[in-house]
């Protein structure tokens, strides 16, 4: 799948090792990418060859099963991935995330015991969103009435529910009282129901769809996080790497719209406007399409590996249990800055493709459209024109991201203190 002309560098031993077992699988999911695209055949199988190759722990520290990889190791496998299949990164995003969020605490037995089933070839889905008329969780966690059972209850409906329909456990997040709360949730248990009816126009095959929990039974084991529903529901890092993924997703994207171009011109023989047989890579002005198509690709790998490495420079401060810090918001920062030239960049590339095929390059059964629909629906998870105020926010006034988050958390909290103190003067 990798570009000659982009030779690999860069990887320790142990994960060059892994590439060279990953790419022929990669290479096989980009063989198969446009007829699942045509006959919307979930990338069941696709998934599990991944996990048994260890795909899924490559994060996961050597001592625990996994390949211990660093971030800027792990994100430019996704950009592999991303470029055989955009849907195959998407699926594996809330893993990923579900990953950091155990190596975040350390050498603790609940950390480990996840790490290791992670190893093992678990995958993990996640149910956090709700269709609801304005943020928060109305899926609620009440204990269960048998108090010896030591377990609770889970009820509730989710959406965009990525990862779900491949995964083996379910992390839900609901409210217990003035709680937020995070489970882990095995697809298998009962009153469990996952339904594929996603309807985006693109990463049609990532499996965001509703997720039900009708009287599901949480062991106490299966809680894997409390805190105030006031407090602030995420933090830089976690949301610094959520975002990385979408660029990275992006980048593979933009890398399969370069090589998809190439492939498309080299055979033909034919130019428009120009008589009897030319061949097409000859053309000056197919060439520079794609010479562009190539310096866009180059800018979003660019970007993505520079996000990488400032994600990578908080790691050891995120694993031994910090949260965030300077160069935590110096990451975040220029994720969004990245963000902002990427996804304009991968939406550029996947217009200008169309310029080097006239009406040939529409065929349905190229789906070079599906570039176009992916990009764009990445592009959407995060709104371009809200984050760009807020890198000018931060540049003019030094306001920092998610402030009106924590304006909100520091109102009601102070709401909540002002009440007490009425409460004990009366």
């Amino acid at each position: 799948m990798t570009d000659p002309l982009r030779p690999s560098h860069g990887f320790s031993p142990r994960i060059e090792a892994l590439a060279q077992t990953l790419r022929p699988i990669f290479a096989r999911i980009a063989s198969e990418s446009i007829n699942r695209e045509h006959e919307r055949v979930l990338a069941h199988d696709a998934v599990r060859c991944l996990l048994d190759a260890g795909f899924g722990a490559l994060r996961v520290p050597v001592r625990y099963g996994g390949s211990g990889a660093s971030l800027p190791e792990t994100f430019r496998l996704l950009e592999e991935l991303a470029e055989a299949d955009s849907n195959l990164p998407q699926i594996f995003r809330a893993h990923f995330a579900f990953v950091e969020g155990q190596l975040h605490r350390g050498d603790s037995p609940q950390a480990v015991r996840w790490l290791e089933q992670v190893a093992r070839g678990a995958l993990f889905g996640a149910a956090m969103a709700e269709l609801t008329d304005s943020t928060g969780t109305t899926t609620t966690l009440r204990p269960h009435p048998d108090a010896s059972k030591a377990s609770w209850i889970l009820d509730g409906t989710k959406y965009y529910s990525t990862g779900t329909l491949y995964a083996s456990w379910i992390v839900a997040v609901a409210t217990d009282g003035a709680d937020r709360i995070h489970v882990a949730v095995p697809v298998t248990a009962h009153g469990v129901t996952r339904v594929d009816d996603w309807d985006g126009f693109g990463q049609r095959l990532t499996g965001s769809g509703t997720t039900r929990f009708e009287n599901v039974i949480v062991p106490d084991e299966n809680v894997l996080s409390r805190v105030p529903i006031d407090a602030f529901p995420t933090n830089e890092y976690l949301t610094t790497y959520y975002q990385l993924f979408h660029l990275a997703t992006l980048a593979g994207i933009g890398r399969a719209i370069l090589r998809d171009a190439v492939a498309f011109v080299r055979p033909r023989t034919r130019t428009f406007g120009v008589p009897g047989q030319v061949a097409q890579r000859h053309d000056p002005l197919v060439q520079g399409v794609v010479g562009r198509l190539s310096a866009l690709s180059f800018s979003a790998d660019t970007l993505v590996e520079k996000v990488a490495w400032a994600l990578e420079d908080t790691s050891a401060q995120w694993t031994a249990g910090v949260d965030g810090g300077p160069a935590f918001e110096v990451a975040q920062v220029q994720a969004y800055q990245a963000q902002q030239i990427v996804a304009g960049q991968v939406l550029e590339a996947a217009n200008l493709l169309f310029e080097v095929g006239g009406a040939s390059a529409t065929s349905e059964a190229r789906r070079l459209d599906r570039h176009w629909r992916n990009a764009r629906t990445l592009a959407s998870h995060n709104p371009l024109i809200q984050r760009q105020r807020e890198l000018g926010d931060f540049a003019l006034n030094g306001t920092a991201f998610g402030s009106r988050w924590r304006e909100r958390t520091d109102v009601a909290r102070e709401g909540a203190t002002n009440a007490t103190r009425r409460e004990q003067a009366a």
